[in-house]
């Protein structure tokens, strides 16, 4: 794996605020990562020492293994879920928000 995507994965999921929440998508994008899946690796094997709460499915839910004490976590944080599920269009860190509303480009 790329140090350097490895590390802009990291320093991203570092920056998501207390009380905000990003998808494995935001994350890819904001990081320049080639995919979600890569963003969901590096938390499963480096992100013990992160927020890794904050990141969810595109849907708003939680991986099904960590769907309990992912919630809890993120109610703690002031993040309610609706049968699990969390309001993106309210919960969404603002950085993430930005880069999903912008228009896709050509590349």
């Amino acid at each position: 794996m790329d140090e350097e995507i490895h590390e802009r994965v990291r320093d991203r999921i570092k920056a998501i605020p207390r009380g905000r929440v990003a998808t494995y998508g935001d994350i890819a994008d904001l990081a320049k990562a080639p995919s979600p899946r890569l963003v969901g690796r590096i938390l499963n094997e480096d992100g013990h020492d992160l927020p890794w709460q904050r990141v969810l499915k595109a849907d708003g839910t939680c991986a099904p293994h960590l769907r309990d004490t992912q919630l809890q976590l993120l109610h703690e944080e002031g993040v309610p879920n609706l049968d699990g599920k969390v309001d993106l269009r309210e919960y969404r860190w603002e950085d993430a928000r930005e880069k999903a509303d912008e228009e896709p480009g050509l590349w």
